[in-house]
């Protein structure tokens, strides 16, 4: 799967030289993302101020406007504060450039992997069960998921290197006592919840695996049945073998569903709950007048990322269980794949 693509010569460019441009466009998105942080503190302690432009409020219109689409910043040689629009603008014509070359990334992964099996499966004369939807089906997903999933690891581990500084920095604005006390307490205290995070959501959904897979197996010999059933229904697409087959799909669904659901409730109950965690940190402080509402929103964003590359594989757990399960069943039709032929050798 990794070596098709990677460590051939025919994809050598594309693997390593494809997989350099899209962490470089990662790497100035992040960079954007660090800006619009910092352009935060200015836009809301601005409206926080609101009330001392009474007297001119040409002013202060003048100023908000300015930091939403002004482009002095471009005109002045990039000197000064950037607006929103200056920041956001080249921030979206990356986006959309690395979601289609992605997209075209995955492609010629699949592209490796299915032409690499392809020539080896040809060779085998036993059968092998599902060939046919591992080489078409599993091989797109496959590709699909590693390239999205590898992709928001590298973009989780830019924003911790470039948010956790700035997190950090901010946790010295914390008045809630014991939390004020520790270095970088606002850190910790992403870590801490983020793990537990994952630790529960291991436990919740420790069947799902193990559903995946077989749910892939029953549809499977359900297809297979079809498959066969077009070119001879006398003796396969039968009512109630079909009819079978389909009470094993069911029953495996009503399983998975099921345990879809605790995993479901405990991801709503966790993030909902990390929607107001930085506010209950950072709300005293923001009474007491340790911090202003621009540092209240700086910080609830910084926090934001930083709890998101913490817990990167906690909200693409259901993602990770089915490449787990395709993973499985691409490692054992590639076993096969070297065992028949290594048995077939061996005969003549």
């Amino acid at each position: 799967m990794f070596k098709s693509f990677y460590l051939s010569k025919d994809w050598r460019i594309w693997s390593w030289g494809g997989l350099l441009t899209l962490i470089i466009s990662l790497f100035f998105q992040v960079r954007m993302t660090v800006a619009i942080n910092t352009w935060y503190g200015k836009f809301y302690d601005l409206l926080q101020n609101a009330g001392d432009f009474k007297n001119n409020p040409s002013d202060g219109i003048q100023q908000f406007y300015d930091q939403l689409i002004s482009l002095d910043y471009i005109l002045n040689g990039f000197e000064g504060s950037p607006s929103f629009t200056v920041i956001v603008f080249p921030y979206i014509v990356l986006a959309i450039f690395t979601g289609w070359f992605t997209r075209i990334y995955g492609l010629r992964w699949r592209e490796a992997i299915t032409f690499n099996y392809i020539p080896r499966w040809q060779k085998v004369e036993n059968e092998i069960e599902g060939a046919s939807q591992r080489i078409q089906e599993d091989c797109n997903r496959f590709a699909r998921i590693v390239e999205s999933l590898g992709l928001q690891v590298i973009r989780a581990i830019m924003t911790l290197i470039a948010f956790i500084p700035i997190l950090w920095g901010l946790s010295d604005k914390v008045d809630i006592p014991v939390l004020r006390d520790i270095e970088g307490s606002l850190v910790w205290f992403t870590l801490i919840i983020s793990l537990g995070g994952i630790f529960i959501s291991w436990f919740v959904g420790i069947k799902l695996p193990g559903l995946e897979y077989n749910n892939q197996r029953v549809e499977a010999a359900f297809r297979k049945d079809l498959v066969l059933g077009e070119d001879d229904k006398k003796n396969y697409a039968q009512t109630e073998t079909l009819f079978e087959l389909f009470t094993g799909i069911r029953l495996n669904y009503h399983r998975l569903y099921l345990h879809y659901g605790y995993f479901d409730g405990w991801m709503t109950t966790y993030d909902q709950f990390m929607i107001i965690a930085p506010y209950l940190i950072m709300g005293p402080g923001l009474f007491t007048g340790l911090i202003t509402l621009g540092v209240m929103v700086q910080v609830s964003n910084a926090f934001s990322r930083v709890h998101g590359g913490f817990a990167l594989f906690l909200h693409n757990w259901t993602t990770i269980t089915e490449l787990r399960s395709i993973y499985k069943r691409l490692s054992e039709f590639e076993k096969n794949l070297d065992y028949y032929s290594t048995l077939e050798t061996t005969k003549s």
